[in-house]
């Protein structure tokens, strides 16, 4: 071989040393690591789940302990405030995985005709509940029928909440069944406490639309006005809602829905909490806290 041959292969093989060399070393300074080679496993993405509800003070209350189990079992939680009309819409197009908002089977009865079949009936979460027109004790009459001969002490008004609420569309019935002369009067959920807080403060005559469970009832002495005509139905339930495919996407989530159960105390001492200056996470939290048998058999620990 010529001098310049050997030069050639001696070139060629301090190169061939340089990349393997280079290959070896591809980390980067301070000792961290590079990309890791291809089929490593990576951390995975958090869980994300969207959740729906009313803007009850009941639905706030429930809705921020559901939350709060959620990022327990390591979720990243939206909470999507909506009225009625389109929670159901929302959750039969996917534009959020559950609500656990709906009462049934009166209040939001027309929303789940004509959304139902498009939506998972989950379960019920809550047993016990009803709506109604809702006055102080020391009002003198006991029966919607009564309203009329009366309607001047309650100025001729019954103070509501949001429009579109189911329990708003139960009173403009009652109003045409049993002929009231009053005003439904539109307002929210806060509005209607507020007014009734302060109607109560002065003895003033006032009636409301009413659900239970609230923290008002614990707060006040109030009574529901009997509903002979039976408009407002009977005692009903909260039920959990999903969007078609939850049970398969995701079983971890849709297992603690099915599981998750509570009674009207439970979410009227939320309520109370915060109506007594808590914040609604931290309302949650104690609660959640202070039921740690509870929260487990909704993790199926139980």
């Amino acid at each position: 071989m010529t001098q310049s041959g050997k030069i050639s292969c001696i070139l060629v093989t301090l190169l061939a040393v340089a990349c393997l060399f280079a290959a070896g070393c591809t980390g980067t300074q301070d000792g961290e690591d590079g990309p890791p080679p291809a089929g490593t496993l990576q951390p995975s993405e958090p869980k994300s789940i969207a959740i729906g509800y009313v803007l009850w003070d009941s639905e706030i209350a429930s809705t921020n302990v559901i939350k709060q189990v959620f990022e327990k079992a390591g979720y990243d939680v939206r909470l999507i405030a909506v009225d009625a009309a389109p929670l159901y819409q929302g959750l039969s197009k996917g534009e959020f995985d559950f609500t656990v908002s709906s009462w049934l089977p009166r209040t939001h009865g027309s929303y789940m005709e004509k959304f139902g079949d498009r939506i998972d009936e989950v379960g019920r979460n809550m047993n016990g509940t009803r709506i109604g027109l809702v006055v102080p004790t020391y009002v003198t009459i006991d029966s919607i029928e009564e309203m009329n001969g009366v309607k001047d002490k309650f100025d001729g008004t019954i103070t509501g909440i949001e429009p579109g609420a189911g329990i708003m569309a139960a009173t403009e019935e009652a109003i045409e069944e049993y002929g009231l002369d009053s005003e439904l009067v539109y307002s929210s959920s806060a509005g209607m406490a507020s007014a009734l807080r302060k109607a109560v403060q002065n003895e003033e005559w006032i009636v409301v639309t009413g659900w239970t469970p609230h923290w008002k009832f614990a707060r006040w002495d109030l009574k529901y006005l009997e509903d002979p005509k039976g408009v407002y139905g009977g005692e009903e339930y909260v039920a959990t809602l999903a969007r078609t495919g939850l049970a398969e996407d995701d079983p971890e989530a849709y297992a603690i829905l099915q599981r998750f159960f509570w009674t009207p105390e439970d979410m009227q001492a939320v309520m109370l909490d915060i109506d007594d200056g808590m914040s609604e996470t931290e309302a949650a939290k104690k609660w959640l806290d202070d039921h740690p048998d509870q929260v487990d058999a909704w993790f199926g620990k139980a």
